[in-house]
């Protein structure tokens, strides 16, 4: 078995903002907008999970324009696909059935004070994965169908070499809520830096001291600590 962490969701470096943390705990999951705006999910005629519109949760003055802007749903958490055709995200195909993928995401307090930071938002347990050209059509159309990049056919057509697709089992989720997994350190220059905190070290490790998890390519779990990991995913809300 094997364990890898990705970034995911809107952020201020994509979106403008971070993704809304409620006090109880739970949270909305806000997809990165689409560079290609060619999905009819938008932000303006999408809801939530928490009885919004996602555009509800941008500033008054971004809504204007947010509105009408096209959101990539990917990861999507209905038939669990994910779906990359960038280089820093090519290793995702190594994935094999039964390995876990865990999301986070950036989240910031939006009915309570609490400063952005990073959560755990969420898990696949892996039953596919593999580069697109890796897949009959049948089994493209039948395990990634809903996912972003099959879904628009002109999107597929143009990634599908590079494109590498994952596909959870039954057994993956969106959490109810939200696990803090940062810290606050510094980089180089001493300016504040989202870091792996230290009882989250406990559980994923330590990544030879590549703690920062601000921007980041996928990381892989050591398999020291690949046990301990899935089985903390396994037994979160």
């Amino acid at each position: 078995m094997r364990v890898v962490m990705l970034r995911v969701g809107i952020d201020t470096g994509s979106g403008g903002i971070h993704g809304p943390l409620f006090r109880d705990g739970s949270f909305e999951y806000i997809p990165i907008p689409d560079g290609f705006e060619i999905d009819e999910r938008t932000y303006g005629n999408t809801w939530g999970q928490h009885g919004r519109r996602l555009i509800e949760y941008f500033p008054a003055s971004h809504r204007a324009r947010m509105r009408s802007q096209q959101i990539h749903f990917d990861p999507e958490f209905r038939t669990f696909t994910y779906g990359d055709p960038t280089p820093p995200k090519g290793s995702l195909r190594r994935l094999e059935a039964g390995d876990v993928l865990v999301f986070y995401c950036g989240l910031q307090g939006w009915d309570f004070a609490s400063d952005p930071a990073l959560y755990l938002m969420g898990y696949f347990e892996v039953l596919a994965a593999g580069r697109a050209v890796d897949f009959s059509q049948s089994e493209i159309d039948s395990l990634f169908g809903d996912n972003f990049h099959v879904r628009h056919q002109g999107v597929y057509q143009e990634q599908k070499n590079d494109l590498v697709l994952v596909k959870g089992s039954a057994s993956s989720r969106l959490l109810e809520k939200a696990v803090l997994m940062s810290a606050v350190g510094q980089d180089r220059a001493g300016r504040p830096l989202k870091v792996l905190s230290p009882e989250m070290q406990e559980i994923f490790g330590g990544f030879d001291g590549r703690i920062s998890f601000q921007r980041s390519p996928p990381r892989w779990v050591d398999s020291a600590f690949v046990g301990r990991a899935a089985e903390f995913m396994g037994s979160l809300d």
